[in-house]
């Protein structure tokens, strides 16, 4: 017996399927298919967010920058609001990472869930529900090549 995925909720062999508490023989799975859910608008504001809050502080350092530079001011104090600027503008290098790995994690999940549906002789039965898009590909991959030897039967 061939294990082609298997997680705390997913078991997928050469012989049967267990998902969503369904357990079935390849034989009795008629047709195996996916269906994409409606956009999560949340998740995309999120990912707005985390993009405005990278490039806030690179704003308002330019903007100090461009101030300093158009004000009519001593050379010590043009300077200052040169460098006050350049640090604010470089403030973001620290968090920049910890939010970019947060956009990066939010494209992995996805922005829809994703459903694997198996017709049985009872009817459509949902096999699988999650927004984690690199799991659904992975289990529905699994699920092809699980599948692929039985066709040829």
């Amino acid at each position: 017996m061939t294990t082609y995925y298997r997680d705390p909720d997913v078991l997928i062999t050469s012989s049967g399927v267990r998902m969503n508490g369904h357990e079935f023989r390849l034989p009795e799975l008629i047709r195996v298919w996916y269906t994409k859910g409606a956009r999560s608008w949340g998740v995309i504001a999120w990912r707005g967010a985390l993009g405005l809050a990278i490039l806030l502080p690179l704003l308002a350092g330019g903007f100090a920058v461009l101030v300093a530079l158009a004000m009519d001011a001593s050379f010590t104090t043009t300077l200052t609001w040169v460098l006050a600027g350049a640090l604010l503008g470089l403030a973001v290098v620290p968090v920049a990472d910890l939010l970019l790995e947060r956009v990066d994690l939010s494209y992995d999940r996805g922005t829809r869930n994703l459903e694997i549906w198996g017709r049985v002789r009872e009817g459509d039965v949902l096999l699988l529900r999650t927004n984690d898009a690199q799991r659904f590909g992975r289990v529905y991959r699994a699920l092809q090549r699980a599948l692929e030897p039985a066709v040829r039967r």
